[in-house]
């Protein structure tokens, strides 16, 4: 079952200058209550609806990586996201792969481009996702970030813009900030991803038999017609569900557990 983590703030890391509008998230970590209340109000002064924090990044030295999701969104959304394979087409994800920079996207901006697309566009709507803003950027630790902040509004106009890039340092400070908090109170603790447990969903389960008979990665994204880096973030997922340090040990857990075939 996926379970909700709860970052907290450890006393004396308060950053020296900070946002206003960050406040509040900083006073709610130090109390250690529940941050999602503070973080969906933040993103909703910063002008959108809800927000996700997604990382990639290994516990310790000798793991390969996990993935780690916090989002204001209802588990609803995220069960149906990683059984759907939306990571493979999501337009707030592939679009900041390979920058640094913002990306302002809504419905308009990206149907069309193909069939499963626009089932994942139909989808988002469903939960309020129809536009947004998105961000990457790695750490040192090593640790590759996304950030994403969602709307319900279908078309990101002129004025909409404007009122986007007049938050944009506040939603940056804001990304990075959260970041921070989470890096601090959950993956240097050693704190299990919220997915471990959860079922495998069918693409996972496609690489993992896939790499059982010794197929690498760009072989598996040659077969399944996506890039490398989508395949390296699904055995991310994989690893993270059946808590295996590396991909041959997640292979063999999964022989174990009878999920896919020795």
């Amino acid at each position: 079952m996926l379970k909700t983590l709860l970052p907290s703030f450890q006393g004396g890391d308060q950053p020296k200058y900070t946002s206003p509008l960050l406040l509040p998230l900083i006073a709610a970590a130090e109390k250690g209550l529940d941050l999602r209340p503070v973080v969906q109000s933040i993103t909703v002064n910063l002008g959108f609806d809800s927000f996700m924090y997604g990382i990639s990044t290994s516990l310790r030295p000798n793991q390969e990586t996990r993935n780690f999701v916090f989002t204001t969104l209802p588990v609803e959304w995220v069960l149906q996201y990683d059984q759907a394979a939306y990571l493979e087409i999501d337009p707030r994800f592939l679009s900041v792969l390979d920058t640094r920079l913002p990306y302002i996207w809504d419905r308009a901006s990206e149907r069309g481009k193909n069939p499963r697309t626009d089932s994942f566009l139909d989808d988002a709507a469903a939960f309020g996702i129809s536009s947004g803003l998105s961000f990457s950027f790695y750490d040192g630790r090593p640790a590759f970030v996304l950030i994403a902040l969602n709307s319900t509004i279908p078309v990101v106009d002129d004025v909409r813009q404007g009122l986007i890039a007049r938050n944009l340092p506040d939603i940056m400070m804001f990304g990075h900030f959260f970041h921070e908090l989470f890096m601090k109170s959950v993956i240097l603790r050693n704190i299990a991803p919220t997915s471990t447990g959860a079922p495998l969903s069918p693409r996972e389960r496609e690489c993992l038999n896939l790499a059982a008979r010794g197929l690498t990665s760009d072989d598996i994204a040659e077969k399944l017609e996506i890039s490398p880096r989508t395949v390296q973030f699904h055995f991310d997922g994989i690893r993270s569900k059946l808590n295996a340090a590396n991909r041959g040990e997640a292979i063999a857990v999964a022989i174990k557990a009878g999920l896919i075939a020795a």
